[in-house]
């Protein structure tokens, strides 16, 4: 049997990496296509623009991984069973658990290979493909949020703006909470606030302090005001893609961090580390459904099986996408956001397995 075994695992391998092979150029060539117009309209030196197409290569393919994963298995998978190749390992004796056995060895080393992508390769690529996108390609904005900037600057103190132009250095709406023991002793709040590079400090505008004693409050109001803050700019414009771009290790350090900020960011970020470890399963997942779907001779042949599996997976992406977002616009778990489709279509793999077996 171990030649049986050697000659699905080298399928499997293969396959997938003609899958790969064959869709990054496309990918490639689609979107260079459409970003060609910007890139020679900015004069973007070569060497930026091969090393961006080299992150734009390895972010989405960890972007669309299970996918081509699916669709490779489907494919030759399918030709076995045209083939009748299945129908003779099984006759042979061979059990379907046993039969599956060299796709779940091919499953491991792929998910290690999805592991290392996720964990080290693609946070690289993504923080890469995203400065290079902000720079070029959208005429020298920064990838910061710049909006309902709500965050925690230390033990006692949270602050929030409306907005803040990072051209004037100047936001809206500004507010500051000093809290001690759980208390609130005072708060600060502004039309405006903006940051003057020169003296490094803020100048703040319709100044209003509120003390809260115990018998009544004193208020401090002031037209214009200049002061110094614990805080930085930056604190008033963090990075959208802070997460995407961190590796494993940083990232859990970066999430304690914003978790004691009060950040309200922190559900996307616990998304993006939660999803590191369910691509990996999801690999042994959409394995056995692609096998258990296409190891059945069809009528129709291989295009009926590759028709109901790229639905399987378009299905899979649609949920992880659709509960994703649940997860960053809104309190939903991200813990759950990042499992529901591996659970549900694990179930759904369980289900299949037991019917091919008969």
């Amino acid at each position: 049997m171990k030649i049986l075994d050697w000659y699905i695992l080298k399928r499997y391998l293969l396959t997938f990496s003609m899958m790969l092979l064959l869709f990054i150029p496309i990918m490639i060539t689609v979107h260079l296509a459409e970003k060609i117009g910007k890139i020679l309209e900015n004069e973007v030196p070569l060497s930026e623009v091969l090393l961006y197409f080299l992150d734009f290569t390895i972010y989405f393919t960890h972007l669309l991984f299970p996918l081509f994963l699916f669709i490779s298995v489907i494919w030759f998978t399918s030709k076995l069973a045209n083939n009748t190749e299945v129908i003779a390992f099984l006759s042979s004796g061979v059990s379907f658990t046993r039969f599956l056995r060299p796709y779940l060895i091919g499953a491991c080393l792929i998910a290690v290979f999805s592991m290392v992508l996720g964990m080290f390769l693609a946070p690289k690529a993504s923080e890469g493909f995203n400065d290079f996108t902000y720079k070029y390609l959208k005429k020298g904005r920064k990838a910061v949020n710049n909006t309902n900037v709500f965050r925690k600057i230390n033990d006692n103190e949270i602050i929030y703006v409306s907005s803040f132009d990072m051209k004037t250095n100047k936001g809206y709406n500004f507010t500051l909470e000093h809290f001690e023991d759980n208390k609130l002793l005072y708060k600060i709040t502004a039309d405006n606030i903006r940051y003057i590079e020169e003296d490094t400090t803020y100048r703040l505008t319709n100044y209003v302090k509120r003390r809260i004693l115990e018998n009544e409050d004193e208020l401090e109001s002031i037209r214009t005001k200049d002061t110094l803050f614990d805080f930085t700019v930056k604190d008033l414009t963090p990075p959208i893609f802070a997460a995407e771009v961190l590796s494993y290790g940083d990232l859990t350090k970066f999430i304690k961090e914003e978790e004691a900020r009060g950040s309200s960011e922190v559900g996307r970020f616990k998304l993006v580390l939660y999803r590191k470890w369910s691509l990996p399963v999801s690999v042994f997942i959409l394995t056995i459904i692609a096998v258990a779907v296409s190891s059945i001779k069809r009528r129709g042949g291989m295009g009926v099986n590759l028709a109901l599996g790229i639905c399987i997976a378009m299905v899979f992406v649609f949920f992880d996408k659709v509960f994703g977002v649940m997860a960053e616009q809104s309190d939903f778990s991200p813990l759950t956001a990042a499992w529901f489709p591996n659970t549900l279509f694990g179930i759904l793999a369980i289900y299949l397995l037991n019917n091919a077996k008969r």
